[in-house]
């Protein structure tokens, strides 16, 4: 039997998220429950490193790579001991170089098909959706990100709250980070107006989540006006903006509980090997956020793009702006032109190119 996921949401370092999360384990090691800590990163806080005293805390992994030592958590050890709950710090840490696998949230997977619960904490920061707001938001462009599925699995999810006058408050007090570290972060990342809009987002995420599984008793499609099962098709090429229509296609197809696909259209004599391997890159992206891929040949790009789509009954079609075309060619078409002419059946988006 699988054990049961629980994530702590927040939305910035200090709300509370492992503070919350050890506080609950305490109580649980009081009614006899066997939980273990797989891996806690302190911080220097001390509040929260008295939350642990008395919880069993298993021994971490030591990994060297470029001539340093680093630890992780230790997957094995945590399999070998078996606890009813182990609770696992910082959901969306990248492993070091070397380690089995890539992520922390895939270690967590290995742990919960081993039938023990596993309760971990993560920003809303780190929701790959939402990878592309928050970096519009704040201007930063955050690496270390789960996928929605992963948190979508979860059996549970506590949004923990906390306004963004009182998180300024605990920085400035020296809760969070040192005060030189605090004030750096108070002028940089942690302004209002970024732990504002930060904010906003876990609420929105977290209200999204709730109405999700309270409408939703048994997985079905919603129905477009046209009385047709939503189906949401991602167009891929090999420009950097791929990656945000792949965001944004998946969040929407995810809020209306469409099917998602993507399609690359090789152009013969057009693709370089150099834009064939970033459009392999947005396609392996694609896939890690399950959604179903496909690549087909054609010197006629729109014409395949509109053919595949109506084949597979896809109703809204996502796509960038056609790249800069020669002067010579800018009395004709564009891609995007052709293909809004050929698919007027189906609703279609152009994703504009943020820029910070």
């Amino acid at each position: 039997m699988k054990g049961r996921l629980k994530i702590y949401l927040g939305y910035a370092a200090g709300v509370g998220k492992t503070y919350r999360m050890l506080e609950e384990a305490q109580a649980a090691r009081g009614q006899g429950i066997d939980i273990v800590i797989a891996y806690f990163e302190p911080h220097g806080r001390k509040e929260t490193i008295a939350k642990t005293e008395g919880l069993e805390m298993l021994p971490r992994r030591t990994i060297a790579y470029a001539g340093t030592k680093f630890e992780e958590m230790d997957t094995d050890a945590v399999l070998e001991r078996h606890p009813a709950v182990a609770v696992v710090d910082e959901f969306a840490h990248t492993n070091v170089p070397g380690s089995e696998r890539g992520k922390r949230w895939e270690d967590v997977r290995i742990i919960l098909d081993a039938g023990i619960d596993v309760w971990t904490s993560m920003n809303v920061q780190h929701l790959e959706s939402l990878n592309d707001q928050v970096w519009h938001a704040t201007g930063v462009r955050v690496r270390e990100t789960v996928p929605d599925w992963v948190v979508d699995e979860a059996d549970e999810v506590v949004m923990i709250d906390l306004t963004t006058r009182a998180l300024r408050n605990r920085l400035e007090r020296g809760v969070i980070y040192a005060p030189e570290k605090a004030q750096r972060a108070m002028d940089n990342f942690f302004t209002e107006a970024n732990l504002s809009a930060l904010r906003e987002m876990a609420l929105r995420h977290t209200a999204h989540e709730v109405e999700e599984k309270l409408t939703a008793p048994a997985p079905q499609q919603t129905a477009s006006p046209t009385g047709r099962e939503e189906r949401i098709l991602i167009c891929l090429t090999g420009r950097p903006s791929s990656a945000v229509l792949i965001r944004r296609g998946k969040r929407v197809a995810d809020y209306l509980r469409a099917d998602c696909l993507a399609i690359h259209v090789v152009a013969d004599g057009v693709e370089t090997p150099e834009s064939r391997a970033a459009a392999d890159r947005h396609l392996r992206f694609a896939r890690n956020l399950r959604i179903d891929t496909h690549v087909i040949e054609s010197r006629d790009v729109p014409t395949a793009i509109a053919e595949f789509a109506r084949a597979r009954g896809i109703t809204q079609i996502f796509m960038g702006r056609s790249a800069p075309r020669p002067w010579w060619r800018r009395f004709g078409e564009s891609t995007v032109q052709q293909l809004v002419r050929q698919a007027r059946d189906m609703q279609i988006t152009i994703v504009a190119e943020r820029r910070r």
